[in-house]
């Protein structure tokens, strides 16, 4: 029988949406992972297979800079230290890989972020 969890139609979905993104050195992929409490930001380049960047709630650098921030500020907040992150490193384009969440909530604010923080996508 189907495994008919919320998590295993989330895993669907983000396969379905990675069949078309793919992240290359020129163009890395940004992906992001929502948990109940955190959430979490990479900046991937799939031809190499590594993590170029990553930025989440529970860095050490943000952890006090985040304190008592709302979830929906926590991601904006992340979404603004990768794109910096990513602009030390050179990277200024990357593909926005939603990881099979819905494009609104803290996943948009996180992309926002990202966007204010001088990412294209």
């Amino acid at each position: 029988m189907a495994d008919k969890s919320r998590a295993a139609a989330r895993q669907r979905r983000h396969l379905r949406v990675r069949k078309k993104i793919f992240g290359t050195t020129a163009c890395p992929r940004l992906s992001v992972f929502r948990s109940l409490n955190e959430i979490y930001a990479q900046v991937i380049d799939d031809m190499e297979g590594q993590t170029l960047v990553s930025a989440s709630t529970v860095d050490s650098e943000l952890r006090a800079k985040l304190g008592k921030l709302k979830k929906l500020d926590q991601a904006r907040e992340v979404g603004k230290a990768v794109a910096q992150r990513a602009k030390n490193k050179g990277i200024e384009m990357v593909v926005f890989d939603r990881g099979g969440f819905r494009y609104m909530g803290r996943i948009k604010a996180l992309a926002d972020g990202a966007r204010e923080g001088g990412l294209d996508f």
